[in-house]
């Protein structure tokens, strides 16, 4: 166990209590806290603070104030497993802080103050963004008095916007999470809170235009220059997700806090920009990047212009008149940070007209009664004043007059798989602008060019090329006709966006000439039958160097499918789609969508007690589907559906630290084994498709997932108690220097591992290959390709006898 957290678990008997087991665990994009109110041996309140992996822990008996004047004795506790912000429940009495916990109040927390500095003098500054508990708050260390050995702290309100007279506390006595009282957590009653009917959506986009529609049936609103934002809102908990699936809830929390303040504990998905707005009200794009860089000093704001579900109630199909409406309504009394988007019925040119009059960027057109069916589907258009749009950077330009810095950027648009160089930008670069640009592009040098055509320097200049990662929004005059950028002017980076879709905005009545095809290029097929599912798309080029087709996915899938399917059939799957392959944005999905043959939807119970759908793949047909439907990685729970609470595969995942000698890891391996083959265990080995190499332990059902869990973590503290200097159990990234971390964790209930015969979504097609412990030392991790795994499947199976043990 780790030290941190041995107090916690030497209290604790987790064959009877709920209660997370103690881990370490990395710490997230921003600091989490919770606090429990614990109806224990005597009532308190828990107050944890998210720091280096573990949740810090305060007994706060009378709970806290919101008054100055009022003093909060808070006791400190053992250090708490960062999961256990998630609990609610009863601890069995008899067990250590026998009773019932609810969820009273989480969000995040900033420290005011070097935080490991604080706890070493007694004096804690922090500033709270949660739904009940608000603003600046400290807890201060009291001196101990003769022979109590008590961590006695005091935790107080800090004088702010937010203080009371009382102690704001009272009013609260339902649970953040589930909204059950205290009486109905210990009954062991279902939670009250509704459920959103679906947690991603594709947003809906708008086609530029040229002309603006005649007729009333258009709505017409600002265009607003900031990151589109869908809010995500359940139990009182809020998700901000951009449109390319990143969660900017921590980045953005005053935002978060005021939804949650809206929302009140229904359940809701809204639709809209957060922006930063000038003195005149236009949004500042400019505004908004510093912020990124800097969240100080600036007020966001969340501007929202659709609502796709409330109370539960799926919302999109509704025409988007009467969705505007019942937003308006919804944001009557929107606290601060919250805006709704006014729109003017018809008037399209006047309102067009006004927009560019005042300076505002332009309009968006949306008919009165579309559907929110995500995409561009020409419902939704947009109008620009001036021209502007994103193009991603593939490179910078040093002239001789200059002996550092950038004179201007090298920009280009994607048109399908080709990089195509549009021009450049040279002005609107600040200094501080410049610095910045220049510390990003020292992770993206590379010595050639990544257009398809490189652009020629003149003969006074130096031209440093990129990988074409970062975008950038760029202003620019007019497009010539040599499809090349006029008077470009760089106003900044667009972290939200993701590069590879990244391609020219051509109004209507434009069109771009398309690329001629690459000579001796195949025809494009039509649609295929393999397996019995419908292939759509089978030329897409989804793996590059070497270019490797949808079609050749589901084909290595189909002839795998006899090896795979006794280790990844009829086991609860989580998922890596890449719908666009793997160069473009790939996501993890673990719960059912339409029904499909060999796809069977399963409800588990999880860890909160809710009940969700998840799924496995029955048979052949499963796993085509999941291919056609761009899936490249499976995932599978340690168990079977027939006995799902008895796990029966092991797995240790050798995770190196950056830059291993490959015999280091391969010895891992071998030590693995060696302390397997000491408890009597037969392992198997196979390539991970990455930097390691994955164990596997077959087991016979008879362990609960607690006690397998238990066992594969001893496993790894073994190793990391005989040889200290190579081996880590410990999950953070600065416990791995020089080490090698034994990822016992995969063997949790719900946590999952790569799958046998998988391919990994990473350039190369590698796949997680079993191999027998004789090629250990001549199979490299990521040594085996789709096409060498095809080639293995006429030679012996190294993992024959798997399930005969």
């Amino acid at each position: 166990m780790t030290a941190k957290l041995s107090e916690y678990n030497e209290k604790r008997n987790f064959d009877i209590t709920l209660e997370p087991t103690g881990r370490t665990e990395a710490s997230e994009d921003g600091l989490r806290f919770v606090i429990q109110h614990h109806m224990a041996r005597r009532e308190h309140y828990d107050f944890r603070l998210e720091w280096e992996g573990v949740l810090l822990s305060w007994a706060v008996p009378k709970g806290p104030s919101y008054n100055t004047r009022d003093k909060r004795l808070a006791v400190m506790v053992e250090d708490h497993p960062l999961e256990y912000r998630n609990f609610e429940g009863t601890i069995p009495k008899g067990q250590y802080g026998g009773g019932t916990v609810m969820l009273w109040d989480e969000g995040y927390w900033e420290p005011q103050g070097d935080v490991d500095e604080g706890l070493r003098k007694g004096e804690l500054k922090l500033v709270l963004r949660g739904r009940r508990l608000k603003g600046k708050w400290a807890l201060i260390r009291l001196k101990p008095k003769a022979g109590d050995d008590k961590d006695n702290w005091l935790l107080l309100k800090e004088r702010d916007e937010y203080v009371q007279t009382s102690s704001g506390i009272s009013e609260y006595t339902t649970s953040i999470r589930t909204g059950r009282t205290m009486e109905e957590i210990e009954r062991g009653e279902e939670e009250k809170l509704t459920r959103n009917p679906f947690n991603k959506v594709e947003v809906q986009l708008a086609k530029l235009v040229q002309t603006i529609p005649e007729g009333e049936d258009w709505l017409y609103e600002l265009k607003y220059d900031g990151y589109r934002i869908v809010a995500f809102v359940e139990g009182n908990t809020v998700r901000l997700m951009t449109r390319n699936g990143h969660d900017y809830t921590s980045r953005f929390s005053t935002i978060a806090t005021s939804v949650s303040d809206l929302a009140a504990g229904r359940s809701m998905i809204l639709d809209g920009e957060v922006v930063i707005t000038d003195e005149a009200g236009k949004t500042d794009f400019q505004a908004l990047q510093n912020y990124m860089k800097n969240p100080k000093g600036q007020s966001l704001t969340y501007i929202v212009f659709d609502l796709l579900a409330l109370d539960g109630v799926d919302l999109r199909r509704n025409p988007l008149i009467e969705r505007k409406e019942q937003l308006e309504q919804l944001l009557e009394n929107a606290p601060s940070h919250l805006y709704y988007s006014r729109h003017i019925e018809g008037n399209g040119k006047e309102s067009f007209a006004v927009a560019c009059q005042t300076g505002m960027e332009g309009v968006i057109g949306k008919r009165a009664d579309s559907k929110y069916s995500g995409g561009k589907n020409g419902e939704w258009i947009k109008l620009k004043c001036d021209r502007r749009q994103e193009f991603v950077i593939g490179g910078f330009v040093l002239t001789d007059k200059k002996t550092s810095g950038i004179s201007s950027l090298l920009l280009g648009v994607y048109q399908g798989d080709e990089f195509v160089y549009v021009g450049r930008a040279g002005t609107g670069m600040s200094e501080a602008d410049v610095r910045m640009l220049e510390k990003e592009f020292e992770r993206l040098i590379r010595k050639d060019s990544p257009f398809n055509q490189a652009p020629k320097p003149k003969s006074s200049e130096r031209f440093t090329w990129l990988e074409p990662e970062l975008v950038a929004e760029i202003k620019f005059a007019e497009w010539t006709k040599e499809q090349q950028l006029r008077q470009a002017s760089y106003k900044g980076l667009r972290v939200d966006k993701d590069p590879r879709e990244i391609k020219r905005e051509e109004a209507e009545e434009e069109s771009l000439q398309p690329a001629p095809p690459k000579q001796g290029g195949r025809a494009k097929k039509a649609s295929i039958v393999i397996e019995g599912i419908k292939i759509t798309n089978p030329d897409k080029v989804v793996f590059t160097n070497p270019d490797i087709t949808k079609e050749d996915v589901i084909r290595y899938y189909a002839k795998v499918a006899k090896h795979m399917l006794p280790y990844v059939g009829h086991r609860i799957l989580t998922v890596v789609r890449c719908p666009r392959g793997v160069a473009n944005t790939c996501f993890y999905k673990k719960h059912p969508g339409a029904d499909s043959k060999g796809i069977v939807p399963i409800p588990i119970t999880t860890g909160s007690g809710s009940t969700e759908d998840y799924f496995y793949i029955e048979n052949v047909s499963g796993l085509i589907y999941e291919a056609q439907m761009g899936t490249m990685e499976f995932h599978t729970w340690g168990s079977r559906i027939d006995k799902l609470e008895y796990p029966d595969m092991m797995v240790f995942d050798l995770d190196p630290d950056e830059g291993m000698e490959l015999e280091r890891i391969r010895q891992g391996a071998k030590d693995v084994r060696s302390i397997l083959e000491e408890l009597s265990l037969k392992s198997y080995l196979k390539t991970s498709g990455g930097k390691g190499y994955h164990v596997v332990v077959p087991f016979q059902q008879a362990m609960t997932w607690d006690q397998f869990h238990n066992f594969a973590k001893q496993v790894a503290q073994v190793m990391e108690q005989k040889w200290p200097d190579r081996y880590t159990s410990n999950v953070r990234k600065a416990s791995r220097a020089g080490k090698i971390f034994i990822d016992w964790i995969r063997n949790g209930r719900g946590a999952t591992s790569a799958a046998a015969y998988s391919i990994r979504a990473r350039e190369g097609a590698k796949v997680s290959m079993p191999i027998s412990w004789d090629e250990l030392d001549t199979v490299e991790p990521d040594g085996i390709t789709m096409a060498d795994a095809l080639l293995r499947l006429n030679g012996s199976d190294p993992w024959e006898d798997f399930f005969k043990q």
